[in-house]
């Protein structure tokens, strides 16, 4: 594939790279993800998704081609996404195996029945020999950073090695841990603000104020002067720091706050209005216990219909079919939060881009 360029007016500069942790961490992406990145301009190999600055990688896939080199396998390695081509350098004990001259095994002056330690440092050796050599079928594990040569995306291993998964252990709980990974890190942009200052803002401040008091109190819906006196020690604060000028009052600006909190919860699905009306109520959604329903009966009802029993229900179907049946006002992030909750609850599994069945 031909490795696609960033605009460098979108890109980060690269000396802030390193104030995103993604940079330095092996990023668990998908092998889709990472044959879609687009390479930076300031520095061939850095690849970027979401404005995250990325370079190596940790995939975990099945084997469905091999190739054989003296001094490395090429694996095709496929997580469910995609196939990349994996480099994987031999070691000197792989070598060795390989060479008839060094096959050789040496008899130890051991006792009988005594600790023989140049067996087991064999028998070390040839485990891992065997973590080493895979077959099409197998499990492997890679990391590595990911390079681009002969037009094709590959990742030039620094450590790989067999992963004994007989009962799918390993693989089920990288298919949770990887959409959390999305959900929590690689899915958020990598943002600075002008001045290069990461502290929170008074806006982030109040946000999460009110998700602190809506998780600990269970709130399942509020009117906005039920939450408004917990900014209140904000505005004073900022009250007190303000120089004696004409501005706001402190009352317009504790409103003016409160608007835009509930209007950043809004947008991230954490709360939603089902009837919008004079008297503003607020539904916090995973605490919404009739929409968790009308979404999990509509995935458990039409997952029964031909159209979706293969591949599930899409959530554009999902979002479209609340938006029906209960209410006008469900945004696509409020959904994303539900789906989220009813997968955690293994009430719902999700299958491949983007589409979900009930159990």
């Amino acid at each position: 594939m031909q490795a696609a360029a960033m605009d460098p007016a979108d890109e980060p500069p690269a000396m802030l790279w390193g104030m995103d942790p993604i940079f330095s961490a092996f990023a668990r992406l998908f092998v889709r993800d990472i044959l879609q990145m687009t390479e930076s301009i300031q520095v061939p190999g850095i690849y970027f998704y979401n404005l995250h600055p990325i370079y190596k990688v940790d995939v975990l896939g099945t084997v469905v081609y091999k190739r054989e080199r003296d001094d490395f396998f090429c694996y095709g390695v496929d997580d469910g996404t995609g196939v990349i081509n994996c480099l994987c350098w031999k070691s000197n004990l792989v070598k060795e195996e390989e060479d008839p001259s060094k096959s050789g095994t040496k008899h130890s002056d051991a006792a009988e029945g005594g600790f023989d330690p140049v067996a087991e440092l064999r028998k070390l050796r040839q485990k891992q020999r065997k973590r080493c050599h895979l077959e099409i079928g197998e499990l492997i594990r890679v990391r590595g950073p990911v390079k681009t040569s002969r037009q094709q995306r590959e990742i030039s291993a620094s450590t790989y090695y067999k992963v004994d998964d007989p009962v799918m252990a390993v693989q089920i709980a990288w298919m949770m841990e990887v959409p959390q990974l999305y959900r929590l890190f690689y899915d958020k942009r990598f943002q600075l603000d002008a001045a290069g200052d990461s502290a929170e803002t008074s806006l982030s401040k109040a946000t999460n104020v009110i998700k602190d008091f809506l998780k600990q109190r269970l709130v399942a819906k509020f009117r906005p002067y039920d939450v408004q006196d917990l900014l209140q020690p904000l505005i004073s604060s900022r009250l007190q720091t303000q120089e004696a000028v004409a501005g706001p009052s402190g009352c317009q600006q504790l409103n003016q706050l409160l608007k835009e909190v509930l209007q950043v919860l809004q947008d991230e699905g954490t709360v939603y209005r089902k009837v919008k009306s004079q008297d503003e109520v607020y539904h916090v959604t995973i605490q919404d216990k009739d929409l968790l329903i009308a979404v999990k009966d509509i995935i458990r009802e039409d997952s029964k219909r031909e159209k979706y029993a293969e591949k599930g229900c899409h959530i554009l179907h999902i979002l479209s079919a609340v938006r029906q049946r209960y209410s006008l006002n469900v945004s696509k992030a409020a959904l994303e939060l539900v789906l989220q909750t009813l997968e955690c609850d293994s009430d719902i599994v999700s299958t491949s881009d983007s589409h979900y069945i009930a159990f």
